[in-house]
């Protein structure tokens, strides 16, 4: 392999306090902002109700679009600017999916600049099935986790289980968090993304761990904490190699690749980078702290 770190020395676990504190910090942000939120913020796929992306052909703002809509008694729809300057998303929440809903909205719409618009795409999704996927959605995510604890506790140990899982959780909730910082909505294709988050993070912490396991038999006499560090660095190459490569296609999506697939690339975009750092910044002082505390107990 190409190597683009050679020789390196690095003490990670001599930082993991520092980046512990980091780790904390962004998460409690984000959870304060899903909580001052009211919880996470879906997209039509979880939420149900009618969505409108439409663009007009003559210049237009969101308060124009709203105060139409409030009109018809929809005045607190989601409307946001989308892709053009004269695009916009509009997000209505209903109880029924009704065609004279739909007539009705753009009767409304029509009332802007008389009449000169286009509907890009019109979604209508009932209440029942936002919240059937959206319980899909956390037992998808709850099962892979369970799945990942089971596998690499056959594979490995326990503690190396319990190092993958805050790891994953680390990641899952700092991308979460990121959505609701930036006011993003969590759609079908971010769910994907999240998944893709999980499967990638796993499989760099298992690098490591393989490596960790393989150095704990050549260098018994040496502590755990040094076998970690030396696994660390042996596998930095590696991670950050591949972490870029695959960090360059999703980029490339992210910055080109429209308005539609924008979430879907920035939840994948974060995860590469969080789930890199995690591997090496929580996973591993996990899989040390454990290992201490039983060394702990069997001297008490």
């Amino acid at each position: 392999m190409f190597e683009l770190i050679k020789n390196v020395n690095i003490d990670f676990l001599g930082k993991r306090k520092l980046a512990g504190m980091i780790s904390g910090a962004v998460i409690l942000a984000g959870l304060v902002s899903i909580v001052l939120h009211g919880g996470p913020l879906y997209s039509i796929d979880f939420e149900g109700g009618t969505e409108i992306q439409v663009l007009f052909t003559e210049s237009t703002n969101v308060e124009s679009v709203r105060e139409a809509l409030s009109e018809i008694g929809y005045g607190d729809a989601a409307i946001r600017s989308f892709g053009n300057e004269d695009e916009f998303l509009i997000h209505v929440k209903t109880s029924t999916k009704s065609e004279e809903q739909v007539n009705t909205i753009r009767e409304a719409l029509a009332s802007i600049h008389g009449g000169s618009y286009e509907i890009r795409r019109l979604e209508t999704v009932g209440p029942k099935i936002g919240k059937e996927l959206k319980g899909d959605m956390i037992s998808a995510v709850l099962i892979a986790m369970a799945g990942i604890v089971i596998y690499i506790s056959i594979r490995f140990q326990f503690m190396y289980a319990i190092g993958a899982l805050v790891a994953l959780t680390h990641d899952v909730l700092i991308t979460l968090g990121l959505f609701s910082l930036l006011n993003m909505e969590i759609s079908l294709s971010v769910l994907a993304a999240f998944l893709f988050i999980v499967g990638y993070s796993l499989n760099d912490t298992i690098v490591v761990f393989d490596r960790v396991r393989e150095n704990a038999k050549e260098k018994r006499h040496d502590g755990f904490m040094s076998v970690i560090n030396l696994s660390l660095n042996q596998t930095l190459n590696r991670t950050v190699i591949t972490s870029l490569t695959t960090l360059t296609v999703v980029l490339i999506l992210l910055f080109f690749g429209g308005e539609v697939i924008k979430p879907f690339a920035f939840a994948l975009t974060v995860g590469l980078v969080v789930g890199t750092y995690s591997s090496i910044f929580v996973a591993a002082p996990v899989v040390l702290a454990w290992d201490e505390n039983q060394k702990k107990k069997k001297n008490s």
